[in-house]
């Protein structure tokens, strides 16, 4: 099958480099479209439940919330863990699943469940599955400044800001941090109330009944039809004074009469604080799980530049934490360290071969392998990170064995061959001779890495990738040196190339007379080499 492979590249070598040059191409548009992040996610699948339950202390919302709610959710298929945290007013519930399973199906399990228990849990309760995100999913975040109130700020955030950057591809929630949500607050007067006979169910009640529009149908008038709206809704305090809680005798009790109308703010759980500056207002970009992280950064860039133009004078958005500088850090190292090993294996090529044209062809390997290593991360859904783009780079100087053999023999067989002698025969015939032992060779690196592959948990959410970024590099370098390279050889190699360098002939004949020395003495060798064996294991 080999022979046939190779075969085929040396009497196709038109179609195989226009297959080299599709498959260059293909690798290059699926490095733009891999996510791009500076380090593996390593949380499991994970589903969280945020539930807020107004005015419940702690204890309270773990017997009427969180109790009925985990009981419910027990029972959910390739559940690992279930964990919660009560507080005043607010419960988080956190379930892990297996390694694997997928994500939308666990949300979907998940809000069976929770639908199920909802009508038992107490009237005012609000929330649920909370945005599809990871924990390393914090992408992004600002802090407004500005000669402007908290109020001010945290009302331009909820209402300009924030509304936008939901919009943002990827974008699965912002999170607004500090500031006071504005509402409007009525105190009642007890003895007030008590003087004119009103009690707080008549007052709740006439809260919520006039602060509500419904339809109340159509008129239809000829050819035309008017929809009819009670627009009941509250929009300014002095629409909230006027109320009429009450009418006795003619005389309207209104709400300023019983109770104190003003503009307040909702209770707050916490606050944020800039630098030690006192308080500020600031918003969380929070990724959806899988999204690009540099991507969805570019576009919360671009929303809020969009936005400048909207916002209130002086009112500056000033960002404080950007995860894609971390990412252009991590890439950059590794790009960075790639580039120096190419640059390395070239100089080396260049050194022991002796030929420029002979290190070009291997070298050619190089780029190509890492082409189809982008290919096939794209098709498993790998992201470019530390760990896999660092298996590229421990990869690179293996990359090179397997053309370094082709090219050598075919440099030797070109050199050796008698005159008369068809090139392509004579490239087959040494791309041929060393066809097994080359593969045979690769075969056993790349086993070396199948223990990497059946680790589990977060070990193997670390080095997996590393490991299988390898595999990818090597395997593709593998079936290169089999086709591109001997295509390439029979454009620039020649019998001339066989020249090998003086200091390389220096070393071929001191490492012969070392060989014939150690073949005469085994014991010189045998008895240090157990010695270190031994050493190693105790040590390990």
């Amino acid at each position: 099958m080999l022979a046939r492979l190779i075969q085929f590249s040396l009497t196709q070598r038109l179609l195989i480099l226009v297959i080299s040059l599709g498959v260059f191409l293909l690798g290059g548009s699926r490095l733009m479209e891999i996510p791009i992040d500076a380090f593996p996610d390593i949380s499991p699948t994970q589903v969280k439940v945020i539930i807020k339950a107004p005015g419940l202390t702690p204890e309270e919302v773990e017997n009427r919330v969180t109790w009925p709610v985990e009981v419910e959710l027990l029972g959910v298929p390739k559940q690992q863990t279930l964990r919660s945290l009560a507080k005043y007013g607010l419960t988080d519930i956190t379930i892990d699943f297996e390694d694997g399973t997928d994500i939308y199906w666990a949300r979907q399990q998940v809000a069976e469940r929770l639908s199920a228990v909802w009508d038992s849990l107490p009237e005012d309760v609000s929330g649920g599955i909370a945005p599809m995100s990871t924990p390393l999913g914090e992408l992004f975040m600002f802090t407004l400044d500005g000669p402007y109130s908290l109020e001010e700020k945290r009302h331009i955030l909820d209402w300009t800001i924030r509304p936008v950057l939901r919009g943002v591809a990827g974008v699965a929630d912002v999170n607004a941090l500090g500031g006071h949500v504005e509402t409007f607050q009525v105190s009642p007067n007890p003895s007030v109330m008590q003087q004119l006979d009103v009690d707080y169910q008549t007052l709740e009640r006439v809260l919520v009944e006039n602060n509500s529009s419904d339809g109340a149908g159509r008129l239809d008038a000829g050819e035309e039809t008017y929809l009819v709206n009670t627009g009941g809704r509250i929009h300014n305090l002095q629409q909230l004074k006027d109320l009429v809680v009450l009418e006795r005798e003619g005389n309207a009790i209104r709400l300023s009469e019983i109770a104190t109308v003003s503009l307040g703010s909702i209770t707050r759980y916490g606050a944020v604080t800039d630098s030690g500056k006192g308080e500020a207002v600031q918003a969380l970009v929070v990724a959806l799980r899988g999204a690009n992280a540099s991507e969805v950064i570019k576009g919360v860039q671009q929303a809020l530049k969009t936005l400048e133009s909207a916002l209130p004078e002086n009112l500056i958005v000033r960002p404080f934490y950007d995860r894609s500088h971390l990412v252009e850090r991590a890439v950059s190292t590794v790009s960075t360290a790639l580039m120096f090993a190419v640059l390395l294996v070239l100089v080396l090529l260049g050194l022991f071969l002796g030929d420029a044209r002979a290190a070009l062809a291997v070298a050619i390997s190089l780029p190509m392998a890492a082409m189809v290593t982008f290919i096939l991360m794209a098709q498993f859904d790998m992201s470019a990170n530390l760990m896999s783009l660092g298996g590229l780079a421990i990869a690179i100087g293996m990359l090179v064995d397997a053309s370094v053999v082709v090219v050598e023999n075919s440099v030797a067989r070109l050199a050796t061959a008698p005159k008369g002698l068809p090139k392509l025969h004579i490239l087959f015939r040494a791309v041929r001779e060393v066809a097994g032992p080359v593969v045979s060779g690769t075969l056993i690196i790349l086993l070396v890495f199948a223990p990497l592959m059946t680790l589990g948990g977060l070990e193997g959410k670390l080095f997996i990738p590393v490991a299988l970024t390898i595999v990818f590099a090597l395997a593709g370098s593998l079936i290169l040196s089999l086709t591109l390279i001997p295509v390439v050889c029979s454009w620039l190699i020649s019998s001339e190339s066989s020249k090998t360098p003086r200091w390389v002939e220096a070393l071929q004949r001191g490492y012969r007379t070392g060989l014939v020395n150690v073949i005469g003495r085994p014991k010189l060798i045998l008895l240090p080499t157990a010695f270190a064996l031994v050493l190693a294991i105790f040590a390990y």
